[in-house]
C-alpha cells in the first residue's frame, strides 16, 4: 500500500456507507499487506466517533476492534491531539510511504509537509482504477 489512513477517512468510513472514504478504505484493506496506523490514529479515530450521538459505546468499541484487527500499529512519537500534519508525517515516514490519504481539507490545501504528500480519498480512488500507461516501444 502507498499510503496511510488518516483518522477522518476511517471515520467517514465508518459512519457514511457507499462513500469514496469506504471505498477506498475496502480498497486499501483488500490489497496484499495491511495498512500501517499509529496510536495517535486510532485515538482521534475512538474520539471522533464518540462526538457522534449516534454511535453508542458498544458500537464505537466493536468498530475499534474491527479497525484494529485490520490494521499493523507502528510506533512514532506522541503527538497532541491538534497535531495532525505532524503524528500523519511521521506515520507516514514509520511507515515507509509518501502520502498520507485524508479529506482534511487544511492537510489538502498545504499539499505537501516534510515531502510527504496529502491526497483526498477521491484522488487515490482514482489512480487506483487508471490503467497504468502502456509500455514504451
Amino acid at each position: 500500500m502507498d499510503v496511510v489512513l488518516a483518522p477522518d477517512i476511517y471515520v467517514n468510513a465508518s459512519v457514511a456507507l457507499g462513500s469514496a472514504p469506504e471505498h477506498a478504505v475496502r480498497r486499501a484493506f483488500g490489497g496484499p499487506g495491511k495498512p500501517k496506523a499509529s496510536p495517535w490514529v486510532m485515538e482521534r479515530v475512538e474520539s471522533m466517533l464518540r462526538a457522534i450521538p449516534e454511535f453508542k459505546d458498544d458500537a464505537i468499541a466493536q468498530q475499534m476492534a474491527t479497525i484494529r484487527g485490520l490494521v499493523d500499529l507502528v510506533q512514532t512519537d506522541e503527538f497532541f491531539i491538534e497535531d495532525w500534519d505532524k503524528a500523519l508525517v511521521a506515520l507516514a515516514k514509520a511507515a515507509g510511504v509518501g502520502r498520507v490519504m485524508t479529506d482534511h481539507p487544511d492537510l489538502l490545501a498545504s499539499q505537501s509537509v516534510s515531502g510527504i504528500e496529502f491526497v483526498s480519498s477521491d484522488h487515490w480512488l482514482i489512480e487506483q482504477m487508471t490503467p497504468p500507461p502502456p509500455p514504451r516501444p
